[in-house]
């Protein structure tokens, strides 16, 4: 008896076993989610026959293309994008709603990952490291794997913008890095760590990222062959006034050695993208990511494409040079990930954090109505609109994020806000640029479009926005200037991004199915079998687990 009770309990223990190994098998050694920043979903193919066959090409035609991914939120920018990929939420809930935000209750405007409490690693500049993903409140895919594997598995977030790097890693990652400027060193800060690791020291000392000052910024191909034109920089921001400084080579040396600029100008060109990727395998090597049956995490934002976007704008041979490049820079991501981790046993995503818009002044020489909209000087306007009727001054602090946020001290009692509500809607409903005005509080009672209304609610959080909304027509942007873009918006040019998942277990297709980027991290946590981060509302999209289901 005692000797069949022991073979049973050896049987039993055998079946676990066999059956762990199997469910980890099932599971890839590494995820790795690319975000690239500003990138539009028509970059894929307006681009695509330049395209090698080894970077955006290989993952189109080899992995799941999510052609109709939106964004279900207002306003499009980098710190509410890449907090909604990763927890699969919408800034109303996790609180992320802008770059910036005015915590409302003391009108003071902080930025998304600025952290009092903690202390810059790595730099002397407190400015560059005082940051964490304390305002995030909800938890990201990468803090649900580290639970789910009690706390075995390793995420780590790389980025030029720190919060590139934080808010994909969130709250429990291992690490996340970032680019000081006034170095060119990669940092962190006290929230994930002490001290820089030896090899992160060795590679801040190795001139990896100096070197990159010295090199001119030529075009890849030969410069006849592209699709923009290269004479045209009618619409593009120079440095220090002088055009010059944005025509073909780019001196970057020059514009370094006249100290007016930093290593902030890597930012500006394909080379910021390039030592990411760089520095993205190094941490793959050193962190040892997916060398054993756990599960690990990295995450990779490209930065450098946002800050091309805002000076050159969409119709501009740097931005199509810099996507060329990026091409190249994934592919080696890629094929490293193949000789390290191995075929078939990662999974890649790439995605977007917003799009990007037309020039203004492009669009309007090409008979569109276009024009940039001035916030600052809008908020005076309306400030001394206000004063006539209320007797104050400054009772705006600004017209961030499209919104109007209130100074609360010179705001006696509700029924005061009530009438400066009131007096501030009926101000934008006479400006032509504004197409709709509406208080947030009271969004679902709006007339205005289901789609728009759904982006307000989602993107509305009381603490971190102002009481109104306003929405803009299209080809309208809040810039000082008509030249180079920028992006906020509901419109798809600024809230229809790129899609792609690649690797072990998803099939080759696609879907034109209407998606979102809150879609993202359910649909990772299902391929990994892990529950969902903590405010998720997305769903995990069914596609991409068609042949699994077999």
């Amino acid at each position: 008896m005692n000797k069949y009770k022991i073979l049973k309990a050896i049987l039993c223990v055998v079946l676990i076993s066999c059956y762990s190994s199997i469910y980890a098998q099932e599971r890839p050694k590494l995820v790795v989610g690319i975000v690239v920043d500003q990138m539009r979903w028509d970059y894929l193919y307006r681009y695509y026959d330049r395209y090698s066959e080894r970077g955006f090409r290989r993952l189109m035609n080899e992995g799941f293309n999510c052609q109709n991914t939106m964004i279900n939120y207002i306003p499009t920018v980098t710190a509410a994008g890449h907090a909604s990929i990763f927890t699969g939420s919408v800034p109303s809930i996790h609180s992320i709603v802008g770059n910036d935000f005015i915590v409302q209750k003391y009108g003071k405007s902080v930025g998304a990952t600025y952290d009092e409490n903690v202390h810059a690693v790595g730099t002397d500049s407190s400015k560059a490291g005082q940051s964490s993903p304390v305002n995030l409140r909800v938890t990201t895919i990468g803090d649900e794997l580290r639970l789910a594997t009690n706390f075995r598995a390793k995420v780590v977030g790389v980025s030029l913008k720190d919060r590139g790097a934080i808010f994909p890693a969130g709250r429990m990652a291992n690490a996340a890095f970032w680019l000081d400027e006034n170095t060119g060193n990669w940092i962190s800060s006290s929230w994930y760590m002490d001290s820089l690791p030896k090899w992160v020291e060795k590679y801040n000392a190795s001139d990896n990222v100096r070197k990159y000052i010295d090199k001119p910024w030529t075009t890849l191909y030969h410069i006849n062959t592209y699709i923009q034109s290269v004479s045209d920089v009618r619409y593009e921001w120079e440095y220090l006034g002088d055009k010059s400084t944005i025509q073909f080579p780019i001196d970057f040396r020059k514009l370094f050695d006249s100290g007016k600029h930093n290593y902030g100008l890597l930012k500006d060109s394909p080379w910021g993208n390039t030592i990411t990727a760089d520095f993205a395998k190094q941490a793959i090597r050193h962190y040892k990511l997916g060398v054993d049956d756990v599960t690990d995490f990295l995450t990779v934002s490209f930065s450098a494409t946002d800050y091309v976007g805002h000076r050159y704008a969409p119709n501009s041979i740097k931005t199509e040079d810099t996507y060329l490049r990026l091409d190249r820079d994934i592919a080696s991501l890629l094929e490293y990930l193949d000789g390290k981790v191995g075929k078939d046993q990662y999974i890649v995503f790439i995605t977007a954090d917003h799009g990007g818009a037309h020039n203004v002044q492009f669009l309007s020489d090409n008979k569109v109505e276009a024009a940039s909209w001035n916030k600052y000087i809008m908020c005076d306007s309306l400030n001394k609109y206000l004063s006539k009727s209320f007797g104050k001054k400054d009772i705006v602090l600004s017209l961030d994020n499209y919104q109007v946020n209130f100074n609360y001290p010179s705001i006696r009692n509700e029924s005061k806000k009530e009438e400066i509500i009131k007096a501030c809607i009926d101000f934008f409903e006479n400006i032509d640029a504004v197409m709709y005005v509406v208080e947030n509080r009271k969004a679902s009672q709006a007339s205005i479009p289901a789609p728009i209304k759904e982006r307000i609610i989602n993107g509305y959080n009381p603490q971190h926005s102002g009481e109104i909304q306003l929405i803009l027509k299209p080809h309208y942007c809040a810039q000082s200037a008509p030249k180079g873009t920028t992006h906020g918006l509901w419109n798809p040019y600024d809230s229809h991004i790129p899609l792609i998942f690649f690797g072990k277990g998803i099939p080759s297709g696609q879907t034109v199915r209407e998606v979102y980027m809150t879609d993202i991290a359910p649909t990772v946590a299902a391929l990994l079998k892990i529950q969902m981060p903590s405010a998720t509302v997305g769903k995990a999209i069914e596609e991409v687990f068609v042949y699994n289901n077999k």
